[in-house]
């Protein structure tokens, strides 16, 4: 089981101020549509030539639409780069927007 968090979790976590990396893996035609301030995207095919701007020191939340592609992110990561502070966003950007944020568009 990769791990993840809600939608709620990240809102509260964010709310509390932590620091953490907020990972969008979409498309850049989907990042552009909508995204969570203060995302960085990194586009899940540039991952392999990419993974070093995630820093290994802070918890990263991996989004993409409904979370499937995040999870492969999070997979790869672990595996290839032995990154081990990742969390899914389970629902992705879809269910932030439904759950969290209605400012967010929906697509």
């Amino acid at each position: 089981m990769l791990p993840e968090l809600t939608p709620e979790d990240l809102h509260r976590r964010l709310q509390r101020g932590e620091t953490l990396q907020l990972i969008d893996v979409r498309q850049p035609e989907e990042f552009e549509y909508c995204h969570i301030a203060g995302s960085l995207l990194i586009p899940l095919g540039d991952l392999p030539r990419r993974a070093e701007e995630i820093d290994p020191e802070v918890p990263a939340v991996l989004i993409c639409h409904h979370g499937v592609r995040s999870m492969q992110a999070l997979a790869y990561l672990q595996h290839r780069h032995e990154l081990t502070n990742l969390l899914n966003l389970r629902g992705g950007i879809h269910a932030w927007s439904t759950q969290v944020d209605a400012s967010v568009a929906i697509y």
